[in-house]
């Protein structure tokens, strides 16, 4: 190639610049700003900003309010990812296999998925609706007492993770499928020969060729709870008596109902701080399992 070594370095570079511009701009900006004011007293309206340093991340920690959200948060996270990955492993092994019209049941599954997810979400608050809706007609139908589900504290973020888990199987599912089709057939047919039942083979041979799928799936679902939004402000808005407030919400309601920028600021970067460890440990359990494949 001509020209000095330095220009031949730095070509690269203008190669991705297209992209790390509008990446800078528009996402690195606005997350370091939001750590900055993190550190600010801030009202989103006055000009003026008061440092007071650490205060708003002491005020989170010595706030029951704050545990609690991210104990709703723990568990809307355990309560939505470990179904998802279930139940669409087991959609994808039942439609990975010789079934009529799988397509279709294919495409009813993960329609959802491609739905917004304000319009899923008005449409199951309907179904949960206590008077009339469809759930506690279901309920009664299997005679079982009706359910206060939204409006009950011990049932809303059931319901919240009903819809997000109704939503998301599909998309799990056709990632599943996918990696079901590239499991080599000659090795379950060698575990086959070796006498391994169907449960031996799935759990030997498919589950461990899998695995950089699940994984995969498992991180990107937490991230996702971790961000989830949408259903909640349309069911529940983080009600009743906080049981649905995650931390996402918190921060919603910090920043845009109390105008607290500084204390919002500070919750988006403990959420920025686990989405950051979770891509790490992606990015090291991905390395360890790809040197022992």
């Amino acid at each position: 190639m001509n020209g000095p070594a330095w220009a031949r370095e730095l070509r690269p570079l203008l190669f991705t610049m297209p992209v790390m511009i509008p990446f800078a701009i528009f996402w690195l900006g606005p997350l370091v700003y939001a750590f900055y004011l993190s550190f600010m007293e801030w009202d989103f309206m006055s000009p003026d900003k008061l440092f007071v340093g650490l205060d708003n991340y002491r005020y989170l920690l010595e706030n029951p309010a704050f545990f609690k959200a991210l104990g709703v948060t723990l568990i809307f996270c355990i309560g939505s990812v470990v179904p998802v990955i279930v139940i669409g492993l087991g959609l994808a092994l039942l439609l990975s296999g010789k079934l009529r019209g799988k397509a279709l049941y294919q495409t009813l599954i993960f329609s959802p998925w491609v739905t917004p997810m304000v319009a899923v979400s008005i449409v199951w608050s309907w179904i949960f609706e206590p008077e009339s809706g469809l759930a506690n007609y279901m309920m009664g139908l299997l005679g079982l007492p009706a359910l206060g589900w939204l409006q009950d504290p011990n049932w809303a973020l059931a319901g919240v993770l009903i819809v997000t888990i109704w939503k998301s199987v599909g998309w799990a599912m056709i990632f599943y499928l996918v990696a079901l089709r590239n499991v080599p057939q000659d090795l379950l047919e060698a575990a086959d020969l070796d006498g391994a039942n169907r449960f031996q083979r799935f759990m030997q041979v498919t589950l461990p060729l899998i695995s950089p799928t699940t994984l995969f799936l498992f991180v990107v679902q937490i991230i996702q709870a971790l961000q989830a939004y949408d259903q909640i402000n349309v069911l529940t808005q983080g009600g009743p008596s906080g049981s649905t407030r995650t931390l996402l919400y918190m921060y919603y309601q910090a920043a845009f109902e109390s105008f607290n920028i500084g204390e919002a600021s500070s919750v988006a970067t403990l959420l920025i701080i686990i989405c950051v460890l979770l891509s790490l440990l992606t990015l090291i359990i991905s390395r360890r399992t790809t040197h022992y494949n």
